[in-house]
């Protein structure tokens, strides 16, 4: 039978690496086996914990919940077509801000190292000593955070910040732009009380590993457009090695995100599959509970906020071009190749 409870420290267990991670002169966590495969940090045990825990629960009935980029309503804006454009003619600043942004909001994921996480058993009836959602205060929170920012106890090496400014490096080279301005969220905005059935602490933390997987959802389409344009023989003609090993970096990273995914697809999961406890004595199904609340979660980020920032970026590219020789020529060829606007 497979095993289904862990300690903190299997959880943060490493593998051991044969070779560190560095690149563009910054220090990584993670790093190589002998074969030359790159291992994410802290996965030795968590990997395993993760797939047991899902088959503990498709086991017993309860299907994962999808997780994947087929919940994204919209591609990347840019698109592949439009940011080559843009690289073609000299205007790299709207990527370079892209890679700085994810780096900066990586690193404050750093804060999941400091949540106290409530133990959930106290509001779920069903024995969850075995679950996955029983070891989010195990290290599952505090391992997420170390991964996205740094961890705390060993500040020597950088994580998933330095690495897309590593990336980001490699591409530009250091320094090409100025820094942009940072947004101060990318997560759905608190819109009241949605679970009033539940104590509050516990209902923040519900929405909190919500908002944080559509995050990741939403990340992966991201890696994918950035791999792309990494490795595109027309992107980057003056930097392609530096270009290649920078969608190496995000590959890197990828793998590194994939245990996030997992183990909050699995929590809310299972969450679905739970009695809570509910504040007037009663008690109330995890699935009506988890429901409707993850459906609109996942609407706001794949659409709502997916046209939201396409706008705000269409918008600042447009700004950047205005007093450009030609720039509302360009600007107009960069426009007719949106995909949105063509489908319209």
């Amino acid at each position: 039978m497979a095993k289904l409870t862990y300690t903190r420290e299997e959880l943060m267990a490493s593998h051991d690496y044969a070779r560190p991670h560095e690149q563009a002169g910054y220090k990584l966590h993670g790093g190589f086996l002998a074969d030359g495969t790159y291992v994410s940090p802290r996965v030795l045990h968590r990997w395993p914990a993760v797939h047991a825990w899902q088959e503990a629960l498709t086991a017993k009935g309860w299907p994962l919940i999808d997780a994947t980029v087929q919940l994204l309503k919209r591609g990347n804006y840019p698109n592949i077509p439009q940011e080559r454009f843009l690289l073609s003619h000299g205007i790299g600043h709207q990527l370079w801000n892209s890679l700085t942004i994810t780096g900066v909001i990586e690193a404050r994921g750093r804060a999941l190292c400091d949540l106290q996480a409530p133990d959930f058993q106290e509001i779920i009836v069903e024995d969850i000593s075995q679950t996955c959602t029983g070891h989010l205060h195990k290290g599952l929170l505090y391992a997420h955070g170390a991964d996205e920012g740094g961890d705390p106890a060993k500040p020597e090496y950088g994580a998933h910040d330095a690495m897309w400014y590593a990336a980001r490096d490699l591409c530009f080279g250091k320094d090409r732009y100025p820094l942009p301005e940072i947004p101060e969220s990318i997560g759905r905005p608190d819109t009241g009380r949605l679970m009033p059935q539940l104590p509050a602490g516990f209902e923040q933390l519900i929405l909190l590993l919500m908002n944080v997987l559509m995050i990741e959802v939403r990340a992966e389409s991201f890696f994918a457009f950035c791999c792309e344009i990494m490795r595109d023989p027309q992107a980057f003609p003056d930097r392609r090695a530096e270009a290649a090993e920078a969608a190496a970096m995000v590959e890197r990273i990828r793998t590194d995100e994939a245990i996030h995914v997992g183990y909050l697809q699995t929590t809310v999961s299972e969450m679905r599959s739970f009695t809570f406890k509910a504040v007037d004595g009663g008690t109330v199904k995890g699935k009506d509970l988890i429901d409707p609340i993850w459906e609109g979660m996942v609407h706001w980020h794949a659409v709502t906020q997916a046209d939201f920032s396409r706008e705000q970026v269409r918008e600042a590219i447009r700004a950047g071009l205005e007093n450009a020789p030609d720039g509302a020529k360009l600007f107009a060829e960069f426009d007719a190749l949106d995909d949105i606007a063509k489908a319209a």
